[in-house]
């Protein structure tokens, strides 16, 4: 496991904080008490739970071309057919994963394509698993063409307390199944649309694994068929 270089300052800066108010107290406090033992322990708990969001375990990756690979850890939380009105603009089949605090926040690529469209939207913050929290919560879109021509879109969702977005994605550019798309700092929500040919392989309340859980088996365009 490491901790990823989107959380290594506020990892830094939270111990150097922690290790402040602990030289602090051993230059003012006499007598220590019980309370300024746990209030220490409370510190250091918090420290190490801030540090976890940040965490990247080891893993060995899914890398299979015919398949959409989950791009977050989390609980399948929708499928559903929806209009995607950004990026593809017809229907589409939609799969939501929710991030809760202990899940890993970075993100991946499901697949090999292109990356097409890339764009940040401002917006609210209602609780990530709020059915409309897609389209109305701060949100970036990167629309990805995948070799066979068909387009899928990966949405990043920011929650009540992901108020961080971040995204690697540049338009033209050649991304691979697995590569890091983004990180969002203290979980939210990832959606993904695809075609409705697409077979998908999960199921509501499901657990998936980024660069792990195959999701979707990618169908051939309509005219290979």
């Amino acid at each position: 496991m490491y901790f990823h270089r989107e959380g290594r300052r506020i990892i830094f800066v939270t111990l150097a904080i922690v290790l402040a108010i602990y030289a602090a107290m051993i230059f003012c406090v006499d007598n220590w008490t019980f309370f300024h033992g746990l209030f220490m322990v409370i510190l250091l708990l918090s420290w190490a739970a801030v540090s976890l969001f940040f965490r990247i375990p080891r893993r060995v990756f899914t890398n299979d071309p015919d398949q959409l690979i989950a791009p977050a850890d989390g609980t399948i939380v929708a499928i559903e057919e929806v209009m995607e009105k950004e990026y593809i603009k017809e229907e589409c089949m939609m799969i939501s994963i929710f991030m809760s605090g202990t899940d890993v926040h970075v993100n991946r690529y499901p697949c090999d394509g292109v990356v097409e469209y890339a764009k940040y939207h401002r917006g609210n913050y209602f609780v990530a698993s709020y059915p409309k929290s897609s389209d109305l919560n701060e949100r970036t879109t990167v629309g990805l063409k995948l070799k066979n021509g068909q387009k899928i879109v990966l949405r990043q969702v920011a929650g009540t307390m992901a108020r961080r977005i971040v995204c690697y994605a540049h338009e033209n550019e050649q991304v691979c199944q697995n590569q890091e798309m983004g990180f969002i700092k203290f979980g939210s929500r990832v959606d993904i649309f695809v075609p409705k040919t697409f077979q998908i392989n999960v199921d509501l309340q499901d657990k998936v694994r980024n660069a792990m859980t195959p999701i979707a088996l990618i169908a051939p365009p309509k005219h290979q068929e």
